[in-house]
């Protein structure tokens, strides 16, 4: 019995061995990854960066308009006043930001849709181009094989 299983890896073995692998089309598409992986996280943090800056603008217009809503006023209905004006101003602000938020994440879209369908073009190709070779390789070696018979 332990004949017959080493009489099965050898048969693997050579089973396997005349299966061409073409490690270069692995490394292609691992490059290929790598690129897009690269190139995203760009877009990502881009995207950081414009959301932070957006987020600390907001904050210190904000801050600025409270510091404006609790200075002490001479008459009780200016308090009123100045917390319509805030609420209103905050309101404006709140648009204005939330607008900026919303072209961030646009931009992040399409630049990510861009990315994806050019990696998807070289994909294709890549692996157009490895099967193609594959195909050639395995006919090969199928005559070889039908001819040693």
């Amino acid at each position: 019995m332990a004949k017959a299983t080493q009489d099965m890896t050898a048969m693997f073995k050579d089973v396997m061995g005349s299966f061409p692998v073409d490690t270069a089309a692995m490394e292609d598409a691992f490059k290929t990854a790598t690129t897009l992986n690269e190139k995203l996280s760009h877009v990502a943090i881009d995207a950081a960066e414009k959301s932070t800056e957006i987020s600390s603008k907001w904050t210190k217009e904000t801050l600025a308009k409270l510091g404006d809503m609790s200075k002490a006023k001479a008459e009780p209905a200016d308090y009123a006043k100045a917390m319509t004006d805030f609420a209103s101003s905050y309101a404006e602000v709140t648009a204005e930001h939330m607008a900026a938020f919303a072209e961030v994440a646009k931009k992040v879209q399409m630049d990510t849709v861009e990315l994806m369908m050019a990696a998807g073009k070289d994909m294709s190709e890549d692996t157009a181009a490895a099967v193609k070779k594959a195909t050639g390789e395995m006919t090969a070696a199928a005559k070889k094989a039908a001819a040693a018979k």
